[in-house]
């Protein structure tokens, strides 16, 4: 059964969409390193499908989205950029998305960041609610996914104080040394998020990655 906590948030899902979920950090590589290959990625094919408009995939690009779009609830898990890929999605309409993906040294770091993005999702609302009392937020655990090694997925919902509301879909997966966060948004409540739909599109993303 899906979780669900509440606490008091920040400037709601637009706060949090121009500042979007996701991602891993990243251990720094030699100076003298080749430029490393970037993982797979979802293509605009593989998300949720929207009723009324079809999506659009943005190019891959290295490092992590502009200063900006970065949630706050995650960036304290941002690494400096070095060895991170991103890719963002849009509709006609109100739907976006976003992909960030990060390759780490070893196993062991990119296990330490999993568990550290998972944790700061979970203790997002908390810290929305306090930066903002206009603002409230709520946390669904929508579980684990069997998927390389290992996915979980949330929803967040953001309300202010004066009637907006916006849904969000989270996902972290890992593949090895490689950690991947899907964001999904869209105005709404947890009742118009495409949970098993997004649950495909996460799986999907880590099997892509190698």
């Amino acid at each position: 059964m899906a979780k669900r906590t509440r606490a008091k948030t920040l400037t709601g899902f637009t706060a949090l969409s121009a500042a979007g979920l996701v991602l891993g950090a990243v251990l720094a590589a030699p100076a003298n390193a080749a430029a490393p290959k970037p993982p797979g990625f979802l293509s605009a094919a593989n998300l949720p499908p929207h009723p009324s408009s079809t999506w659009t995939a943005d190019r891959i690009t290295a490092g992590v989205s502009p200063e900006g779009e970065l949630d706050r609830c995650l960036s304290a898990a941002l690494g400096n950029g070095r060895n991170s890929w991103y890719r963002n999605f849009r509709t006609d309409l109100d739907a976006s998305a976003r992909q960030i993906s990060v390759e780490h040294a070893t196993v062991s770091a990119a296990k330490g960041r999993y568990a550290r993005i998972n944790k700061d999702i979970k203790s997002c609302p908390v810290r929305i609610e306090r930066a903002d009392p206009e603002v409230e937020a709520a946390l669904r655990d929508y579980g684990k996914l069997n998927v390389e090694e290992g996915a979980h997925v949330y929803g967040l919902h953001i309300e202010t104080s004066w009637g907006a509301t916006d849904i969000r879909l989270i996902s972290v997966g890992r593949d090895g040394t490689t950690v991947t966060v899907v964001d999904w948004g869209q105005m709404g409540d947890f009742d118009d998020a495409p949970v098993k739909a997004f649950k495909k599109t996460t799986v999907t993303a880590v099997n892509k990655l190698h």
